[in-house]
């Protein structure tokens, strides 16, 4: 799943990022907020830790059956909340099973060239099942697309410019929608290098 080591910095940084600004949005709003930037959060730091160049860590073969266990548990977490409130929590339950599918992959795949297991390895000796990585590849870009237009500066009907952001016309909310959008870039770039 990793490319060169820049870009795994790079996509480290960015998740963490996001993963720690969803920590501090737990801190404000109602409970459903708090839930979604609980799930936001684990989804943050969970793509920081599986984007970690393989020359920095060579992780244990056991711990993409780990990371499958609690993205699983994360996806069974988003199906209650997409269940009892559908909406944003349908998108958490996509990018935990999405998670979860990228984990399988990598577990499965033959330890290759670059150090573990798919890093490095030669072309279609990993990357999971081609039709589903499309399927998801697709979901992914048209989220980054809708997230990304959501954040144009749209004129308003008395010819002011205001942001549109479908949470909140805040400088907060507009963070939120920047956080996951990039998430959303992160998991493209982990699906394309997988």
């Amino acid at each position: 799943m990793h490319g060169p080591a820049l870009s795994g910095w790079l996509l480290v940084a960015l998740c963490a990022a996001s993963g720690a600004y969803c920590l501090l949005r737990m801190r404000a709003g109602g409970a459903a907020e708090r839930g979604a930037a609980g799930s936001e959060a684990v989804m943050g730091f969970g793509m920081a830790a599986m984007a970690l160049p393989a020359a920095v860590l060579t992780p244990p073969e056991w711990s993409w059956v780990l990371y499958a266990g609690v993205f699983g548990l994360a996806a069974l977490h988003g199906l209650v909340a997409a269940v009892r409130h559908g909406g944003h929590h349908l998108h958490h339950l996509v990018g935990s099973l999405a998670m979860v599918y990228m984990a399988l992959a990598m577990a499965a795949a033959p330890v290759g060239a670059g150090g573990h297991a798919g890093h490095g390895a030669a072309a279609g000796a990993t990357g999971g099942i081609p039709v589903l990585t499309g399927v998801l590849l697709a979901y992914y870009g048209v989220y980054v697309l809708r997230s990304g237009a959501r954040l144009v500066p749209a004129a308003a009907a008395t010819g002011a410019v205001r942001m549109r952001t479908g949470i909140a016309g805040t400088a907060a909310g507009e963070l939120t929608l920047v956080c996951r959008l990039s998430m959303g870039l992160a998991m493209l770039a982990m699906l394309l290098a997988l």
